[in-house]
């Protein structure tokens, strides 16, 4: 059996535990760094429990954490019909007139969107959403789409074009917090379930890992020596879809926006020789996404920028370039092209025996069982996360996205 048919072939059953349901956050810790933080050293085997707000103890001067600073958007929109039926749009991505966030959210007139709806059968005709907005009420319309897989195209368009996209739907939205958390959103969440640094608006769910550090916390890493640095990845509501297959093969992975800056690229060459850490799993997928691109460059393969969910196990010779020559092709490629941000898109899984080629170290939340983010932390851990995340639900640890940390050294 091919390295590419044993990866497809893995059993989902093998990444399944017990998760109590009193086991899951269902609210944010009274403090961002006031988490618990469970670390683990993979050479010792070794696990330490601490409080996250002691994880400059846990780092060495010279280190490099690097952060997702997507902007989580207000993409829940609840609406009613013209007989007052309650609806709900949720927004994951732009169509037109461009699919890139920054633009779609700057636009002051109308902006096609990708939606899931509920309740969509009774969505008959154009929904009109009255929108408070700075003492006065806009009145936006939307008009969707017949179901393609599940989904609407829906169009938004309104009355008053000195108002953008993201200034009405900040407005009138609402958070859309993860399905295992069965309450509804509140203005809390609207801080809470955002990240200090968060930057550039488009994902439709909160790179958690995040959510731990505060503005502090982050001026006492630097002042350590550690090395902080922003990639974004703009999360998409794939990351909430449950593996309903037997075999991982069949789960499909959904293509996410990511933007790296040249200098990042830069940076990491720079910083070839030193231990780099990743704040969560989007960063890891990006890190090692952008491996992939540098190391298509470099072998001259085509459509560089779009990242496949096998083609890293089903192309050999992508495995066998190596870091610096893939980084430097970027920084080449961009140098060239005289860009100065390089936007890509990527559906990689990454798998227990995926070779990674950037990330180090990982700092994430426990995660779902049977999850692709779980299959992910095996890469780190192997076996061993049984382990891990028994000792977690036996000392009282909070699961999932506003519950504790993990640090994977």
């Amino acid at each position: 059996m091919s390295s590419s048919d044993k990866n497809r072939n893995i059993s989902v059953n093998d990444y399944d535990y017990a998760l109590p349901d009193e086991r899951i956050a269902y609210f944010p810790a009274d403090e961002r760094d006031n988490s618990r933080l469970l670390v683990y050293d993979r050479a010792s085997r070794a696990i330490v429990d601490s409080k996250f707000s002691s994880l400059p103890d846990f780092l060495v001067p010279g280190d490099m954490l690097v952060f997702n600073d997507s902007r989580v958007i207000h993409a829940r929109l609840p609406v009613h019909n013209d007989t007052g039926a309650a609806i709900e749009i949720f927004c994951l991505e732009p169509l037109r007139p461009s699919d890139d966030p920054a633009v779609a959210f700057a636009m002051t007139g109308p902006v096609t969107w990708k939606c899931m709806v509920g309740n969509a059968r009774k969505w008959k005709r154009p929904i009109v959403i009255s929108v408070p907005l700075g003492g006065r009420t806009l009145e936006v319309r939307a008009e969707r789409s017949e179901a393609q897989n599940a989904t609407f195209e829906v169009t938004f368009s309104w009355n008053d074009h000195t108002v953008t996209f993201a200034e009405w739907i900040e407005a009138y939205g609402k958070i859309p917090l993860p399905p295992y958390i069965r309450r509804d959103s509140n203005e809390h969440d609207a801080i809470r379930y955002q990240t200090v640094y968060a930057h550039h608006d488009g994902s439709v769910a909160a790179p958690t890992a995040g959510l731990h550090f505060t503005d502090a916390l982050l001026e006492k890493l630097a002042a350590k020596g550690v090395d902080i640095e922003y990639v974004t990845l703009h999360v998409g509501a794939g990351t909430f879809k449950p593996v309903s297959s037997d075999t991982i093969g069949e789960h499909f992975m959904h293509e996410e926006k990511m933007l790296i800056s040249k200098t990042f690229v830069e940076k990491l060459i720079a910083h070839s020789d030193r231990r780099l850490v990743a704040v969560g799993t989007t960063v890891t997928r990006t890190l090692e996404s952008l491996f992939i691109i540098g190391a298509k460059l470099f072998l001259k393969e085509p459509d560089p920028f779009t990242v496949g969910q096998w083609e890293y196990y089903d192309n050999p010779q992508l495995r066998l370039v190596k870091k610096e020559d893939s980084l430097r092709a970027i920084a080449e490629y961009m140098d060239d092209a005289s860009e100065q941000v390089m936007h890509a898109e990527t559906r990689l899984i990454i798998l227990p025996d995926f070779k990674r080629n950037v990330v180090d170290g990982l700092i994430t939340n426990f995660h779902q069982p049977k999850s692709t983010l779980l299959l992910l932390v095996s890469n780190f851990l192997g076996d061993e996360w049984r382990n891990v995340y028994r000792h977690a639900l036996d000392n009282g640890y909070r699961f999932l996205s506003y519950g504790d940390a993990n640090l994977y050294l």
